[in-house]
């Protein structure tokens, strides 16, 4: 498997392999693939008769750079002869090997972790740890260095701590003492990766340690699977598998080595490929299909999406064709690893193009909860995101939900940010945290204990909306006069604030109240996400009008995606806030021609400091994704 080296030949050349769906030796210009490989799977590697038709099987279908080899996982540990043959396997083949380690004594016992309290416990991760690195470069953890452990041993240990402060502290002392100490002491030069799942939110609880943790690693790696938000346990949003990334780059900026999906949880094929190409949105360098075990997976007719045959995103029919490999000859694709092949060489064509994502700053202190995921929701319903771990002062417009009440200054922040002629956009839950706090220093807004369930929802003169559902929201209470209701809603004749305004010295702050059911953002009508949308995105250069489902992700160089996760076809208006000539979709080649420029009008006729808009309308096919670059 060699790579060719980047010559000029190359874009005559990339495009007779375009027209085969790749030639599978060469590597993807804008990214690296790996693949996982557990260590039960590690373990039969010494047995060529049954690695090599697999691994056959597997290349044909997508370009893999590099396989991590999972040396221990469920109290197995992989023998060292095993490992050496499969290095040298892949090596032979010219694919990079890496170590993998997951520390997990029973996996399928609700994740039973190792006791990092009980000295031989930690004695057994401390060998588990030289062995690997003592084999390999590069290691990475897999998702299980936290504890869940509540035994003797632990609740001694933790005394008057909190179970949060206790394994935070222990976490951190395990990556030092037993984790990259031992490593780098048997091999100077190994890099030690941590990678991160899914659950962000409530890392801090098991001893994932944000704050430190990346400190102390060379890398970091993110979990960028989501599966299904509807029948999986986590629920966890599309939009998610761009977002964490973007989150853990801003933690360790370049030092967030990729993103790591699995297949877990599509009830269509298109699934799997949203959470791939999400993932390459961020601009994850490397991304990791788990595993070699799953990238055996046969393809099945019963994959196929109730949308196919639109001419799709992922094109299910167009991925079965056959594929022309290097020496001339073609296959017929097989299994799943034919789905990441050819999403990867999609993606591949446009990747480069794109600038650095940007987004609305968003700051979430570390090891704080409140609100959890709901970032991911307003991303579904249009709203670019961009999740930080430090205050952005140099921020012209934030967001702060509930987790930023784990800042002890997030009052003294908000007033800065206000003084100096900012806006501050806060949610309902946020309003409630800092009640008794200062709030009232800047409006005099109550969250109160009632509830409203509204369905009507009010836009000043732009007239009256429907959701699509009955709604339940907070009751907020303001002074009239004193603060503007920007949104309102109504439920038996009565009106309750969806967004509201007040002045504090040169700046605005909002509140954006939040249903009951954060899915019921969804159920917003479009007009209503569309005024959010003016308030929240007032700093980026475009912006998405239309239904929830639909995401935006910008650019710092002009270019930007618009992705439909409905399951048809959507019209849309994209508003772009700077002299533009057209869009031009960067696959298609066609170029959009403005439409009509909106009135910039609230509720008494003007939105304050309101930009010149230009709109151009168009349409997304279902579960698909348009690149366009402003001319």
């Amino acid at each position: 498997m060699l790579k060719y080296t980047r010559v000029y030949v190359w874009v005559a050349f990339s495009f007779v392999i375009l027209l085969f769906h790749c030639s599978l030796a060469n590597s993807y210009e804008n990214f690296e693939v790996a693949v996982y490989c557990r260590a039960y799977e590690t373990r039969q590697m010494g047995d060529p008769n049954w690695l090599q038709p697999r691994w056959d099987e597997l290349a044909k279908q997508v370009h893999v750079d590099k396989v991590y080899l999972e040396t221990h996982r469920d109290m197995i540990i992989v023998d060292e002869v095993t490992i050496e043959k499969a290095k040298k396997f892949f090596e032979d083949r010219g694919v990079r090997t890496a170590g993998g380690i997951t520390l997990t004594v029973n996996e399928r016992n609700r994740f039973q972790t190792f006791c990092y309290t009980q000295p031989e416990s930690r004695q057994r991760v401390k060998e588990i740890i030289e062995y690997t690195a003592r084999l390999f470069d590069e290691v990475i953890l897999d998702d299980f260095f936290f504890t869940n452990c509540k035994c003797e041993s632990c609740i001694k240990a933790k005394g008057d701590k909190s179970w949060t402060q206790f394994r935070l502290d222990l976490l951190e002392e395990a990556s030092r003492e037993l984790i990259i100490g031992p490593a780098k002491a048997v091999n100077p030069k190994v890099t030690m990766v941590i990678k991160y799942p899914n659950w962000y939110e409530h890392f801090q609880g098991l001893g994932y340690n944000l704050e430190a943790e990346p400190k102390l690693f060379d890398k970091i790696y993110t979990g960028t699977e989501t599966r299904d938000p509807v029948r999986s346990n986590q629920h966890l949003q599309q939009y998610q598998g761009y977002l964490i990334f973007r989150y853990l780059e801003n933690i360790k900026p370049g030092g967030n080595a990729g993103g790591w999906v699995d297949t877990g949880g599509m009830s269509y094929m298109d699934r799997y490929a949203e959470q791939l190409w999400l993932t390459l949105f961020a601009k994850a360098p490397e991304i990791t299909l788990f595993d070699i075990r799953q990238m055996q997976r046969a393809i099945r007719d019963s994959d196929r999406s109730p949308w196919h045959g639109q001419q799709t995103s992922f094109d299910f029919d167009e991925m079965t064709k056959p594929i022309q490999l290097e020496d001339g000859k073609t296959v017929q694709p097989t299994t799943i690893a034919r789905a990441a092949g050819y999403t990867f060489e999609q993606v591949d064509r446009f990747l480069g193009k794109l600038g650095k994502p940007i987004g609305v700053k968003s700051y979430k202190p570390y090891h704080s909860t409140g609100e959890d995921f709901l970032h991911n929701y307003l991303g579904m319903c249009g709203i670019p995101m961009d999740l930080v771990p430090e205050f952005p002062t140099d921020a012209n417009i934030i967001l702060l939900a509930e987790s930023a009440e784990f800042d002890e200054s997030i009052m003294d922040r908000i007033k800065g940010q206000l003084v100096a002629g900012k806006t501050v956009v806060i949610t309902s839950g946020l309003l409630r945290a800092l009640q008794g706090r200062g709030i009232e220093d800047i409006v005099e807004l109550e969250y109160t204990d009632k509830k409203a369930v509204i369905r009507d929802f009010v836009l000043g003169f732009r007239g009256t909306y429907q959701a699509k559902s009955d709604i339940l929201i907070p009751q907020i209470k303001y002074l009239t006069n004193d603060s503007w209701e920007e949104i309102s809603c109504l439920a038996s004749g009565i009106g309750y604030p969806i967004l509201h305004s007040a002045d504090y010295a040169d700046g605005t702050l909002y509140v954006l109240t939040i249903p009951e059911n954060f899915g019921d953002l969804y159920n917003f009508p479009a007009e209503v996400l569309t005024r959010i949308k003016e308030t929240l995105t007032q700093d980026l250069y475009v912006r998405l009008d239309g239904p929830s489902g639909v995401a935006l992700f910008v650019y710092d160089n002009d270019t930007f995606i618009v992705e439909s996760f409905l399951p048809e076809l959507v019209d849309i208006n994209i508003v772009v806030t700077k002299q533009v000539s057209g869009l031009r979709d960067i696959l298609s080649g066609e170029m959009l021609s403005q439409s009509t420029a909106p009135s910039n009008r609230g509720m008494f006729g003007r939105r304050r400091g309101e930009r010149t808009r230009v709109v151009f309308n168009t349409q997304i096919k279902p579960h698909s994704y348009r690149v366009f670059q402003c001319q």
